[in-house]
Protein backbone atom coordinates (compact mmCIF):
# COMPACT_ATOMS: atom_id res chain seq x y z
CA UNK A 1 0.00 0.00 0.00
CA UNK A 2 1.53 3.49 -0.38
CA UNK A 3 2.67 4.84 2.16
CA UNK A 4 0.89 8.53 1.95
CA UNK A 5 -1.97 6.39 1.76
CA UNK A 6 -1.62 4.42 5.32
CA UNK A 7 -0.37 7.55 6.66
CA UNK A 8 -3.95 9.44 5.52
CA UNK A 9 -5.83 6.29 6.75
CA UNK A 10 -4.01 6.51 10.28
CA UNK A 11 -5.14 9.76 10.04
CA UNK A 12 -8.52 10.06 9.62
CA UNK A 13 -8.78 7.19 12.00
CA UNK A 14 -6.92 9.57 14.77
CA UNK A 15 -9.51 12.53 14.00
CA UNK A 16 -12.51 9.94 14.06
CA UNK A 17 -11.38 8.48 17.80
CA UNK A 18 -10.83 12.43 18.30
CA UNK A 19 -14.25 13.35 17.56
CA UNK A 20 -16.27 10.32 19.41
CA UNK A 21 -14.25 11.46 22.66
CA UNK A 22 -16.36 15.19 23.55
CA UNK A 23 -19.52 13.10 23.10
CA UNK A 24 -18.68 10.52 24.86
CA UNK A 25 -17.80 13.00 27.69
CA UNK A 26 -21.12 14.26 27.22
CA UNK A 27 -22.91 11.52 27.61
CA UNK A 28 -21.19 10.41 30.99
CA UNK A 29 -22.78 13.89 32.36
CA UNK A 30 -25.81 13.73 31.23
CA UNK A 31 -26.08 10.61 32.97
CA UNK A 32 -25.27 12.23 36.19
CA UNK A 33 -27.73 15.85 34.90
CA UNK A 34 -30.47 13.49 34.71
CA UNK A 35 -30.42 12.25 38.44
CA UNK A 36 -29.05 16.37 39.46
CA UNK A 37 -32.34 17.00 37.47
CA UNK A 38 -34.85 14.68 39.70
CA UNK A 39 -33.24 16.18 42.40
CA UNK A 40 -34.02 19.56 41.58
CA UNK A 41 -37.22 18.47 41.07
CA UNK A 42 -37.71 17.25 44.31
CA UNK A 43 -36.63 19.43 45.65
CA UNK A 44 -39.01 22.54 43.93
CA UNK A 45 -41.94 19.73 44.79
CA UNK A 46 -41.03 19.99 49.08
CA UNK A 47 -40.59 23.47 48.95
CA UNK A 48 -44.13 24.13 47.86
CA UNK A 49 -45.53 21.46 49.96
CA UNK A 50 -43.66 24.03 52.57
CA UNK A 51 -45.70 27.31 51.31
CA UNK A 52 -48.49 24.73 51.20
CA UNK A 53 -48.18 24.46 54.85
CA UNK A 54 -47.81 27.75 55.89
CA UNK A 55 -50.85 28.69 54.04
CA UNK A 56 -52.92 25.92 55.67
CA UNK A 57 -51.60 27.16 59.25
CA UNK A 58 -52.57 30.50 58.06
CA UNK A 59 -56.19 29.82 57.58
CA UNK A 60 -56.34 27.30 60.32
CA UNK A 61 -55.28 30.21 62.57
CA UNK A 62 -58.04 32.73 61.02
CA UNK A 63 -60.84 30.17 61.63
CA UNK A 64 -59.44 29.91 65.08
CA UNK A 65 -59.61 33.66 65.78
CA UNK A 66 -62.94 33.72 64.10
CA UNK A 67 -64.27 30.26 66.47
CA UNK A 68 -63.55 32.49 69.19
CA UNK A 69 -65.11 35.73 67.95
CA UNK A 70 -68.15 33.60 67.68
CA UNK A 71 -67.87 32.17 70.93
CA UNK A 72 -67.64 35.84 72.66
CA UNK A 73 -70.32 36.12 70.61
CA UNK A 74 -72.80 33.22 72.08
CA UNK A 75 -71.84 34.48 75.25
CA UNK A 76 -73.13 38.14 74.87
CA UNK A 77 -76.40 36.70 73.49
CA UNK A 78 -76.83 35.00 76.61
CA UNK A 79 -76.30 37.97 78.35
CA UNK A 80 -78.10 39.44 76.56
CA UNK A 81 -81.19 36.83 76.99
CA UNK A 82 -81.61 38.13 80.89
CA UNK A 83 -82.91 41.11 79.26
CA UNK A 84 -85.30 40.34 76.83
CA UNK A 85 -88.53 42.78 76.96
CA UNK A 86 -90.15 41.19 73.69
CA UNK A 87 -91.41 38.73 71.66
CA UNK A 88 -89.45 40.32 68.63
CA UNK A 89 -86.34 40.55 70.69
CA UNK A 90 -86.14 37.13 71.60
CA UNK A 91 -86.66 35.69 67.89
CA UNK A 92 -83.91 38.11 66.84
CA UNK A 93 -81.54 36.71 69.81
CA UNK A 94 -82.35 33.07 69.03
CA UNK A 95 -81.69 33.77 65.07
CA UNK A 96 -78.45 35.41 65.95
CA UNK A 97 -77.64 32.57 68.37
CA UNK A 98 -78.88 29.76 65.36
CA UNK A 99 -76.47 31.69 63.06
CA UNK A 100 -73.29 32.03 65.14
CA UNK A 101 -73.65 28.10 65.84
CA UNK A 102 -73.77 27.39 62.47
CA UNK A 103 -70.53 29.45 61.67
CA UNK A 104 -69.12 27.67 64.84
CA UNK A 105 -69.59 24.09 63.17
CA UNK A 106 -68.27 25.28 59.90
CA UNK A 107 -65.39 26.96 61.68
CA UNK A 108 -64.40 23.55 63.54
CA UNK A 109 -65.22 21.21 60.40
CA UNK A 110 -62.98 23.66 58.58
CA UNK A 111 -60.27 23.39 61.34
CA UNK A 112 -60.41 19.58 61.21
CA UNK A 113 -60.51 19.56 57.10
CA UNK A 114 -57.17 22.09 57.35
CA UNK A 115 -55.67 19.37 60.47
CA UNK A 116 -56.30 16.22 58.06
CA UNK A 117 -54.41 18.28 55.04
CA UNK A 118 -51.70 19.47 57.00
CA UNK A 119 -50.71 15.94 58.42
CA UNK A 120 -51.37 14.90 54.41
CA UNK A 121 -48.73 17.26 53.28
CA UNK A 122 -46.59 16.23 56.46
CA UNK A 123 -46.34 12.70 55.62
CA UNK A 124 -46.18 13.77 51.71
CA UNK A 125 -43.24 15.95 53.08
CA UNK A 126 -41.56 12.94 54.73
CA UNK A 127 -41.92 10.99 51.89
CA UNK A 128 -40.27 13.34 49.50
CA UNK A 129 -37.12 14.00 52.19
CA UNK A 130 -36.29 10.32 51.76
CA UNK A 131 -36.57 10.36 48.07
CA UNK A 132 -34.42 13.49 48.08
CA UNK A 133 -31.90 11.92 50.24
CA UNK A 134 -32.47 8.42 48.04
CA UNK A 135 -31.56 10.93 45.08
CA UNK A 136 -28.47 12.44 46.79
CA UNK A 137 -27.08 9.35 47.81
CA UNK A 138 -26.76 8.16 44.05
CA UNK A 139 -25.89 11.34 42.81
CA UNK A 140 -22.78 10.91 44.79
CA UNK A 141 -21.93 7.56 43.85
CA UNK A 142 -22.54 8.50 40.22
CA UNK A 143 -20.60 11.21 40.49
CA UNK A 144 -17.70 9.27 41.12
CA UNK A 145 -18.33 6.97 39.00
CA UNK A 146 -18.64 9.61 35.94
CA UNK A 147 -15.31 11.34 37.02
CA UNK A 148 -13.58 7.88 37.02
CA UNK A 149 -15.03 7.23 33.60
CA UNK A 150 -14.38 10.89 32.14
CA UNK A 151 -10.77 10.62 33.35
CA UNK A 152 -10.29 7.32 31.65
CA UNK A 153 -11.55 8.95 29.02
CA UNK A 154 -9.41 11.65 29.18
CA UNK A 155 -6.10 10.05 29.34
CA UNK A 156 -6.91 7.84 26.00
CA UNK A 157 -7.73 10.91 24.34
CA UNK A 158 -4.46 12.56 25.25
CA UNK A 159 -2.79 8.90 23.83
CA UNK A 160 -4.78 9.44 20.93
CA UNK A 161 -2.88 13.41 20.56
CA UNK A 162 -0.03 12.38 20.78
CA UNK A 163 0.18 8.97 18.60
CA UNK A 164 -1.76 11.81 16.40
CA UNK A 165 1.00 14.62 17.06
CA UNK A 166 4.10 11.81 16.24
CA UNK A 167 2.19 10.72 12.82
CA UNK A 168 1.93 14.52 11.68
CA UNK A 169 5.80 15.32 12.85
CA UNK A 170 6.58 12.71 9.75
CA UNK A 171 3.80 13.96 7.54
CA UNK A 172 4.09 15.20 4.45
CA UNK A 173 3.33 18.97 4.11
CA UNK A 174 0.82 18.89 0.57
CA UNK A 175 -0.74 15.18 1.40
CA UNK A 176 -1.91 16.71 4.59
CA UNK A 177 -3.29 19.79 2.93
CA UNK A 178 -5.02 18.02 0.20
CA UNK A 179 -6.35 16.00 3.12
CA UNK A 180 -7.91 18.78 5.16
CA UNK A 181 -9.54 20.67 2.18
CA UNK A 182 -11.45 17.45 2.26
CA UNK A 183 -11.84 16.97 5.81
CA UNK A 184 -13.61 20.48 5.97
CA UNK A 185 -16.42 19.48 4.25
CA UNK A 186 -16.58 15.86 4.86
CA UNK A 187 -15.74 16.19 9.00
CA UNK A 188 -14.52 12.14 9.77
CA UNK A 189 -15.14 10.68 6.56
CA UNK A 190 -12.24 12.34 4.41
CA UNK A 191 -10.70 8.80 4.31
CA UNK A 192 -13.66 6.06 3.56
CA UNK A 193 -12.67 2.02 2.93
CA UNK A 194 -14.52 0.63 -0.36
CA UNK A 195 -16.60 -1.96 0.65
CA UNK A 196 -18.58 -4.00 -2.47
CA UNK A 197 -17.40 -2.29 -4.68
CA UNK A 198 -18.76 0.78 -2.82
CA UNK A 199 -17.96 4.18 -1.59
CA UNK A 200 -18.52 4.51 1.57
CA UNK A 201 -18.99 8.25 2.07
CA UNK A 202 -21.36 8.44 -0.33
CA UNK A 203 -22.28 4.79 -0.45
CA UNK A 204 -22.40 5.48 -4.69
CA UNK A 205 -20.62 2.68 -6.62
CA UNK A 206 -17.37 3.00 -8.29
CA UNK A 207 -16.48 1.40 -12.00
CA UNK A 208 -14.21 -1.16 -12.29
CA UNK A 209 -10.87 0.71 -13.16
CA UNK A 210 -11.30 3.17 -10.75
CA UNK A 211 -11.81 0.20 -7.69
CA UNK A 212 -9.07 -1.62 -9.57
CA UNK A 213 -6.65 1.18 -9.14
CA UNK A 214 -8.33 0.53 -4.89
CA UNK A 215 -7.58 -2.39 -4.55
CA UNK A 216 -3.64 -1.99 -5.97
CA UNK A 217 -3.22 0.87 -3.15
CA UNK A 218 -0.07 2.35 -5.07
CA UNK A 219 -1.96 5.44 -5.97
CA UNK A 220 -3.96 8.03 -3.38
CA UNK A 221 -7.48 7.50 -5.53
CA UNK A 222 -10.57 10.09 -4.48
CA UNK A 223 -14.22 8.71 -4.90
CA UNK A 224 -15.05 9.77 -8.70
CA UNK A 225 -18.47 10.67 -7.10
CA UNK A 226 -17.92 12.62 -4.08
CA UNK A 227 -14.30 13.19 -3.82
CA UNK A 228 -13.17 11.50 -0.40
CA UNK A 229 -10.16 9.13 -0.28
CA UNK A 230 -10.73 5.87 -0.63
CA UNK A 231 -8.96 2.24 0.23
CA UNK A 232 -9.63 -1.78 0.75
CA UNK A 233 -9.96 -2.86 4.12
CA UNK A 234 -8.79 -6.00 5.06
CA UNK A 235 -10.35 -8.81 4.67
CA UNK A 236 -10.01 -9.07 8.22
CA UNK A 237 -11.79 -5.39 9.24
CA UNK A 238 -14.12 -6.09 6.44
CA UNK A 239 -15.46 -9.26 8.18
Amino acid sequence: MNKYLQDLIKLSKFDTSISMFEPKIENEKAKLATFIETAEAIKTSINNIYLEVDEIKSKRTKNNIHLAELKSKLEDIAKKNKDIQTEKELKALQLEEEIAKEQIAFANEEINRLDTLASSKEEELKELQVNLTEEEESIKEIQVAVDTTIEEINKERNVVYQERSELLEKFDNKILTFYEKIKRWAKDSAVVPVKKQACYGCYMKINDKTYAEVIKSEEIINCPHCGRILYKEDETEEA
